[in-house]
C-alpha cells in the first residue's frame, strides 16, 4: 500500500528512540506475536524493553520490518511460531481462519487472546473471541490477557494507563506463565478463573463509564428540574404578569442559577448516604448486616456524585465571572446612573448590600477551593499517595467543611430573601430555599451523631459490638439443625 493509509499510527521515534532496544541478550527467553498491526507493534516494544526476545510472524516481513524495534525479529509466521512456547495472537477475529495452516507448529504451545470484538460482535458472537480461537485450535492453551491494555500504554508505560491486566485459561500452569510475563512487563495480573470468563473480560473495553451512568443521569435530572423552576420564575412570570421580555437570560443567567444549585444538592448527597447507613446502623444494633441494595450502590458512586458536583460548581464560578460581560448588564448600568442622576442622587451605597456581597463571595471562594481540593485527591495518582487517614480526612473532614461553607454561602445569598413576599412568584420560594432542604437535613444529623452518647455507641459498633451480644451457630445432627449459641 502506499499514501496515507501505508503510514502507522504508532511513531516510530518512539521505538527506536530507546537505546536498550536495540539489543537483546541470547539468552532471554523468546515469545511469538502474530500480527503487524499498531497493538502488535506496542506489544513487541514493550516485550524487548522487558528483555524478551521478540519473533514477529507477519505475512509480507519486509514491508513490516522497518514498523518494530530493531531488536525485534520480523520473519514469516511460520518462522515465528516454531521455537516459542507463548505466542501472542494480535490479529482480528475475522482472521483467526488464516491461521489454521498453522495448526501443527502450534500444536502445545500457549496462545494469548488479545483481540477485543466491537460492540455489535459482541452481541452477535455468544461465545468470546478466546473461546472461538480455542475450538479451532484444540491442541494449543488459549490465554485471555492483555486486552483492557491501550497500545499507547504499552509504549508509554503502565504508569500513564491501567495497570491492571484482567487473565483468564483453563490451563493454571499458562495463566501462571501470562502473569509473570505481565509483572515483568510492569503490569498487576488479575486471574479471573476459567476460559469461560474472556466473554467478561472482552466486555471491560466496551463499557463507557460505567460507573458513571447513574450520577450523570441523577445530575442531568437535577438540572432540568431546576432550570425548569428558575425558568417559571425568572422568565415566565415576568412576561406574563409584567409584560416584560426576559428570554435573554435562558442562556447564562437561568444558567447560572441552576448549576450552584445542582451543585449544592450534589454535594449534599455525597454524605446522606453516609448518614443513612450510620443510623440504619444505631438502629440495628450491629455492622454484621447489609445495607439495602440502593443504599450500597449510593455508596459506591459518592465519589462521581463528588466530581459532578465539583464540575457544576467550576461551572457557576466561570458564568458568574461572565455576567459583568453581557450586554444586557450594561444596559441595566446605564439604565441605573440615569435613574439617579434623575432623583438628584449623588451617592448611591447600601451598606447592608455591601458586607453581604463580600461575605457571600468569599464563602464561595473558599467552598470552591475547597470542592478542588477533593477532587485532586480523587485522582488515583494522588489518592495511592495518601495513607488512609489522610484520605478519609481530606474526602471526610474536609468534604463536610465543604458543604458547611456552600451553606453559609446559600444563607448569606438569601439574607433576608426568604421572608420578603415579592421573591414568591407564582406563589413559588425562591430556589435556594429549595436547595436548603437536604444540606440541612445532612449538617443536623452529623452534629447529632457528634454527641458523646450517639458517637460513642456508634464506634462501638464499628468496633464489631454488638446490642445483642451473641452469634448464633447452626451445626447439622442427623439431618436436623440444632442452634447453639456463643456468647462473645
Amino acid at each position: 500500500m502506499s499514501g496515507e493509509m501505508d503510514k502507522p499510527l504508532i511513531s516510530l521515534h518512539l521505538v527506536d528512540s530507546d537505546s536498550s532496544l536495540a539489543k537483546v541478550p541470547d539468552e532471554a527467553p523468546k515469545v511469538g506475536i502474530l500480527g503487524s498491526g499498531d497493538f502488535a507493534r506496542s506489544l513487541a516494544t514493550r516485550l524487548v524493553g522487558s528483555g524478551f526476545k521478540v519473533v514477529v510472524g507477519s505475512r509480507n516481513p519486509k514491508r513490516t520490518a522497518g514498523l518494530f524495534p530493531s531488536a525485534a525479529q520480523v520473519t514469516f509466521q511460520e518462522e515465528a511460531v516454531s521455537s516459542p512456547e507463548v505466542i501472542f495472537v494480535a490479529v482480528f477475529r475475522e482472521h483467526y481462519s488464516s491461521l489454521c495452516s498453522l495448526s501443527e507448529q502450534l500444536a502445545g504451545k500457549i496462545l494469548v487472546d488479545v483481540s477485543n470484538p466491537t460492540e455489535q460482535e459482541h452481541l452477535q458472537h455468544r461465545e468470546s473471541n478466546a473461546e472461538y480461537l480455542a475450538s479451532l485450535f484444540p491442541t494449543c492453551t488459549v490465554v485471555k490477557a492483555f486486552n483492557v491494555i491501550s497500545a499507547w500504554t504499552l509504549q508509554a508505560g503502565p504508569r500513564d494507563g491501567n495497570r491492571q491486566v484482567p487473565i483468564c485459561s483453563d490451563q493454571p500452569e499458562a495463566k501462571r506463565a501470562v502473569s509473570e510475563m505481565a509483572l515483568t512487563m510492569g503490569f498487576m495480573p488479575m486471574d479471573m478463573g476459567s476460559l469461560a470468563s474472556a466473554r467478561e473480560v472482552e466486555a471491560m473495553p466496551l463499557r463507557l463509564l460505567p460507573a458513571w451512568k447513574v450520577p450523570t443521569l441523577l445530575a442531568l435530572g437535577l438540572f432540568v428540574c431546576f432550570y425548569a423552576y428558575n425558568f417559571v420564575r425568572d422568565v415566565l412570570q415576568p412576561y406574563m404578569q409584567e409584560s416584560q421580555n426576559k428570554f435573554f437570560k435562558l442562556p447564562v443567567s437561568v444558567v447560572n442559577t441552576t448549576l450552584p444549585c445542582v451543585a449544592y444538592v450534589l454535594l449534599s448527597l455525597v454524605y446522606l448516604p453516609g448518614v443513612l447507613a450510620a443510623a440504619l446502623q444505631l438502629r440495628r444494633g450491629t455492622k454484621y448486616q447489609r445495607f439495602p441494595d440502593w443504599l450500597d450502590h449510593w455508596l459506591q458512586h459518592r465519589k462521581q456524585i463528588g466530581l459532578l458536583s465539583f464540575f457544576c460548581a467550576a461551572l457557576h464560578a466561570l458564568y458568574s465571572f461572565c455576567l459583568p460581560l453581557r450586554r444586557a448588564h450594561r444596559y441595566d448600568l446605564v439604565n441605573l446612573a440615569v435613574k439617579q442622576v434623575l432623583a438628584n442622587k449623588s451617592h448611591l451605597w447600601v451598606e447592608e448590600e455591601v458586607w453581604r456581597m463580600e461575605i457571600y463571595l468569599s464563602l464561595g471562594v473558599l467552598a470552591l477551593g475547597t470542592l478542588s481540593l477533593l477532587a485532586v485527591t480523587s485522582l488515583p495518582s494522588i489518592a495511592n499517595s495518601l495513607n488512609w487517614r489522610e484520605f478519609s480526612f481530606v474526602q471526610s473532614s474536609l468534604g463536610f467543611v465543604a458543604l458547611v461553607l456552600s451553606t453559609l454561602h446559600t444563607l448569606t445569598y438569601g439574607w433576608t430573601r426568604a421572608f420578603e413576599e415579592s421573591r414568591y412568584k407564582f406563589y413559588l420560594p425562591p430556589t435556594f430555599t429549595l436547595t436548603l432542604l437536604v444540606p440541612c437535613v445532612v449538617i443536623l444529623a452529623k452534629a447529632l451523631f457528634l454527641l458523646p452518647c450517639i458517637s460513642r455507641r456508634l464506634t462501638r459498633i464499628r468496633r464489631g459490638w454488638e446490642r445483642d451480644g451473641a452469634i448464633k451457630f447452626t451445626l447439622p445432627t442427623d439431618h436436623a439443625l440444632a442452634e447453639k449459641t456463643s456468647h462473645v
